[in-house]
Formats: C-alpha cells, sequence, structure tokens
C-alpha cells in the first residue's frame, strides 16, 4: 500500500462529496433533523390526557375527586358533560381518551362506609396508552380511596389501620422517567447508521455510473487503497456527526453524559468499521446509485430502526425474532449510548456488547477488502 495513491483516493473522494450538494445536506442536517424530530416528535410519555366527566351526583366529595383528577399533570379535564350519550360521543369522535363517571349515590355509600365504584371508559384503540390511563386513574382513585377510609375511621373513633406493605422505590439512571433519555443517545446509532451506510453505498457504484470505473481500473492503486481511500472520508464524517448527536442531546435536549468519552469514541469506531463496511459491500455489489441506496436503507436503517432495542425492547420480542436481533449491530451500540449516556459504564462494563461489535467490524471489514476486483464484469 502506497500513502500517496492513497491520498490520491482519498482527496478524490473529497472533491466529489464537496461537489455534490444532496452529499453535504445528508452529512449536516440529515442529524440535526433526526435529532430534533425523535426529541422532540417522538414521547413515550403520557401526560395530559383528555379526560370528559359526568358527576351524577353533584355532591362535594364528587367534586373532590374529580378536582384530583384535574391537579393532576397526566390529566386534564377538558368538559363536564350532562348525560351519558355526550361522554359516549365524545369518546366515538376522538374528542377525549377517558370518561369518568360518578354514580349519584356516591357520597352516601361512601358515609355509610359501603363500596362504591367510579366508572372509567378507557379509549384503547392503542393498548399501551390504553393500560397507562387505567393505571394511572386506578393510582387516582387508590390515593382518594385512602384518604376517603382514614376520615371515616377518625369520625368513628377508630384508629387507623397500619398499612402492612409500602414501596420504597429509588429510581436509577432515568430519574425523571422521561423517555426522551433513552431515545436521544439511541438516535445517535440511527444516523450513524443510515449516514454511514447509505453514502458509502454511493461511492463504486457512482463509479459505474459515470464510467469512470475503466479509468480507475487502469491506475496502479490497489484495491485496499481504492476501499481506504474511499471510506476515510467516511470515516471523518461519521465521527463529526457522532459528535454533533451527543452535543445536540446533551446541550439542547438536556441528557445527562455520565460516561467517558473514550468509551464513547471506541464504540464509534467500531460501529462505523461495521457501517461503512456494510455500504460498501452494497456498492460494490450493486451497479446503480439508486439500487445501492435503496439496499443501504434496507440493511442498515429498518434493523436499526425495529431490532436494536431503539423503542422497542429486545427483551419483549417473540423468541425467533429475538434471536435474530443478535446479528444486528445497532442492537450492541444502542446498549452502549444508553450505558454511557445514562449508567456512566465502562469499557469493563459494557464488555460483551464491545466484544460483538468487533467480531461484526472483523467480519464485515474483512469481506469488503475482499470485495472489489479491478476487472470490468
Amino acid at each position: 500500500m502506497r500513502w500517496n495513491r492513497f491520498a490520491a483516493m482519498a482527496r478524490k473522494e473529497v472533491i466529489q462529496i464537496r461537489r455534490d450538494a444532496r452529499s453535504l445536506l445528508i452529512v449536516v442536517a440529515m442529524p440535526i433533523l433526526m435529532m430534533l424530530l425523535f426529541g422532540h416528535g417522538v414521547s413515550l410519555d403520557i401526560k395530559h390526557i383528555p379526560t370528559y366527566v359526568l358527576d351524577r351526583e353533584g355532591s362535594q366529595q364528587s367534586q373532590d375527586l374529580l378536582k384530583r383528577f384535574q391537579a393532576s399533570e397526566y390529566f386534564e379535564v377538558v368538559q363536564a358533560v350532562e348525560s351519558y350519550a355526550a361522554l359516549v360521543r365524545a369518546i366515538d369522535t376522538g374528542r377525549c381518551k377517558l370518561g369518568i363517571v360518578v354514580p349519584h349515590d356516591f357520597s352516601r355509600q361512601l358515609q355509610a362506609g359501603r363500596t362504591t365504584q367510579v366508572q372509567a371508559l378507557v379509549d384503547a384503540t392503542d393498548d399501551n396508552t390504553a393500560n397507562l390511563i387505567f393505571s394511572y386513574t386506578e393510582a387516582v382513585v387508590r390515593s382518594f380511596s385512602r384518604e376517603v377510609e382514614l376520615d371515616w375511621l377518625e369520625r368513628r373513633g377508630q384508629s387507623q389501620a397500619p398499612i402492612p406493605l409500602t414501596v420504597d422505590a429509588r429510581i436509577w439512571f432515568n430519574e425523571n422517567l422521561e423517555s426522551k433519555a433513552f431515545i436521544v443517545p439511541s438516535v445517535v446509532a440511527i444516523v450513524m447508521a443510515v449516514i454511514g451506510a447509505f453514502l458509502t453505498a454511493l461511492t463504486i457504484a457512482r463509479e459505474w455510473e459515470r464510467g469512470t470505473m475503466e479509468q480507475l481500473i487502469s491506475t496502479p492503486v490497489t484495491p485496499l487503497e481504492v476501499m481506504l481511500g474511499k471510506l476515510v472520508p467516511y470515516f471523518a464524517i461519521g465521527l463529526f456527526d457522532t459528535a454533533l448527536c451527543t452535543a445536540i442531546g446533551v446541550w439542547w435536549f438536556k441528557i445527562p453524559f455520565r460516561g467517558h468519552v473514550s468509551t464513547l469514541f471506541a464504540a464509534s469506531v467500531l460501529f462505523l468499521v461495521v457501517v461503512l463496511g456494510l455500504g460498501y459491500l452494497i456498492s460494490v455489489v450493486a451497479k446503480t446509485q439508486l439500487a445501492a441506496s435503496q439496499a443501504a436503507l434496507v440493511v442498515t436503517f429498518l434493523p436499526a430502526f425495529l431490532l436494536s432495542g431503539f423503542l422497542f425492547a429486545t427483551e419483549q420480542m417473540p423468541a425467533p425474532i429475538r434471536a435474530i436481533t443478535h446479528i444486528v449491530p445497532a442492537r450492541y451500540f444502542v446498549t452502549i449510548l444508553k450505558g454511557v449516556f445514562l449508567k456512566g459504564s465502562t469499557v469493563a462494563t459494557l464488555g460483551w456488547e464491545m466484544f460483538a461489535l468487533a467480531v461484526f467490524a472483523l467480519v464485515i471489514g474483512s469481506l469488503a477488502t475482499r470485495a472489489f476486483r479491478k476487472q470490468l464484469s
């Protein structure tokens, strides 16, 4: 391998990138756009649930219960309706996700020490949202019920019954339970997978389309020098985008970064070798830029988005799908990102994930090295 030939190939690729406005737009705009879209637009936190109420009694106790829903950040009491039919119409039309119905004998039953029920109508077209709404509703009613019980015992001169079991919860790593805390770091993997594979998938295919492959083959440049010369500029771009996304996550979204930069750098280098090698392999096989770009998105973006643990926990997937996730490099990189950002994990604690990425980098790097041949076919 000659340094001057490698430098000439790298310089040629840099000139190609500078002349291609689309590449520059992808390099700079896509990371920022994806971070903002996923950071602000994708949220698994359910708050301000539109709620309609039907108070059939209108007593002080029934209003006290409804005010607890209004005071909670998880509910937003939009309207009090006068009939059950109006409540049903509101749910049918999507104006509310939760309907609360207080019975006409609510306070009388409570004062008599008898059990009474409050009806909750939940729009379950989205089952995950419905489960959360039901849990939040139960928590509000349970808290109100406990206070009513204590008041009933005090009015009769009875001592408070002891609570046999309580939970002392300590929330680690994501103290505010915000979904953006684990979504935003994972976006780095999506950005690197898409940009790294998408841009490098066009390198060799571009030579075929523009008719410059014959000139490249006639030069004394070796296949290894071609590969390294074409990939090194994109490697630098990948590290730049990683730093850019990390800065946006820390300073704009206020995501804690508790780990070491060296750990993030080492993992990013390994993952970049994987996605750049994949892109280069696709570029060698595909003879057109359109086919190469489409293949790159299918091979990198879809697995990274669906099978890496980015939004959907791999532990909850069916066993066959969970087995497939083990051959998705982004799965290991997403785990590393969450560990470095939120847990402050080191290379030692992330040893298995780092080892898996190193194996992927070795295998794919070796395949990419052997893929290109200086011959017309």
